[in-house]
């Protein structure tokens, strides 16, 4: 099968791989019907993560079932799924608790399992998945989506959920005020996220049209396009003279965390889910002062993957949107250039 690797750093190429095989009897086979480029996936792809050989890549992809392995309960052959960006069993404490990310056995995908036997990365034609009871989620009475659907499923396995975990982290509830900082797709499920949740003034920090337009059209009702200190000032002029009860941090930096907890007012909370990089970026002093409420991390899309998915197949939302690309996995070189180069919010490839 073909399927996708990374060589170094901008070296994304697509090449012949083997056929997954169940190699336990927790295991699935899917045939991947779509994948993505992930935020998360442009650091490696830009040398800020070390890749010491070449390695499978992609966490995110929806697909069909073609084979289950003995002990295999919840799924069977021909079912839809969504698989979350984070495998896991389902039994351990941290699963029962709905930290799936913290899973005791969890494989990686485009790594290994917790035998050290290799997992596919989700960017190629088929995928085995560990967990399999654990991991992915049927999707009932679909069994084709056309591509608006399949958008909106691809995106809950990861930024719709990682989005969603923001807004949670970040208190947003009916009558707060909320900020977002970040405006790629993560940034932008946040702010459909924060709409769903029933904050009714949310201003979404982005410049680029097509993303501000998007920021709208998900239920932000204002967008500060200014950064830093006069980003502040801004916020505070639009909520009448006080800075947001909740804000989304959805970048990851030392600069975009900076902004965030410069437009959280006194004793507001702060959700980020933004992957950390570069020197750790939460001050102590400034959560003393204000006394702002922290919360976030990496996203269990798992545990809120059911009630997502009964509002995507509702038409309540629509986190598809986020997909301004698709592109067939043969390009898959493109685009990561073309997510780098924030040509494109993401990108969705079809095998």
């Amino acid at each position: 099968m073909r399927a996708t690797l990374i060589h170094g750093p901008r070296d994304i190429r697509v090449e012949d791989c083997p056929d997954p095989e169940l190699l336990a009897d927790t295991d699935a086979l899917v045939k991947v019907t779509a994948a993505c480029v992930c935020g998360s996936d442009l650091w490696p792809y830009r040398g800020v993560n070390q890749i010491p050989k070449p390695r499978r890549i992609g966490h995110e992809f929806i697909g069909v079932v073609t084979e289950i392995g003995d002990k295999v309960e919840t799924l069977k052959v021909g079912d839809f799924v969504v698989a979350p960006w984070a495998n896991s069993c389902g039994n351990c404490p941290p699963c029962r608790n709905g930290v799936q990310v913290a899973c005791e056995h969890r494989a990686v995908w485009g790594g290994t399992d917790e035998h050290g036997l290799p997992v596919d990365g989700g960017q190629g034609e088929a995928v085995r998945v560990p967990n399999a009871d654990g991991t992915l989620v049927p999707v009932p009475g679909v069994g084709n989506p056309d591509e608006a659907l399949a958008k909106s499923l691809l995106a809950l396995s990861d930024v719709m959920g990682t989005g969603h975990h923001a807004a949670l982290g970040a208190k947003v509830a009916p009558g707060r005020s909320v900020v977002v900082v970040g405006d790629g797709a993560v940034g932008l499920s946040g702010v459909l996220a924060a709409k769903r949740l029933g904050a009714t003034r949310i201003i979404a920090m982005s410049r680029p049209a097509d993303r501000a337009a998007l920021a709208r059209e998900f239920g932000a009702t204002e967008v500060v396009a200014e950064r830093g200190e006069e980003a502040a000032a801004k916020v505070r002029e639009l909520l009448g003279g006080v800075l947001a009860d909740s804000v989304l941090e959805c970048v990851g930096t030392a600069e975009s965390m900076e902004q965030a907890l410069a437009c959280t007012r006194p004793g507001g909370a702060l959700g980020f889910v933004g992957v950390p990089h570069g020197h750790d970026p939460l001050p102590i002093s400034v959560l003393f002062s204000k006394n702002i409420s922290v919360a976030g991390g990496a996203a269990s899309t798992r545990a809120y993957l059911p009630e997502l998915l009964e509002d995507v197949l509702s038409g309540a939302i629509n986190p598809g949107l986020v997909f301004d690309t698709v592109m067939g996995l043969e390009q898959a070189p493109e685009a990561y250039k073309a997510m780098d180069e924030r040509k494109s919010i993401k990108v969705m490839l079809v095998p």
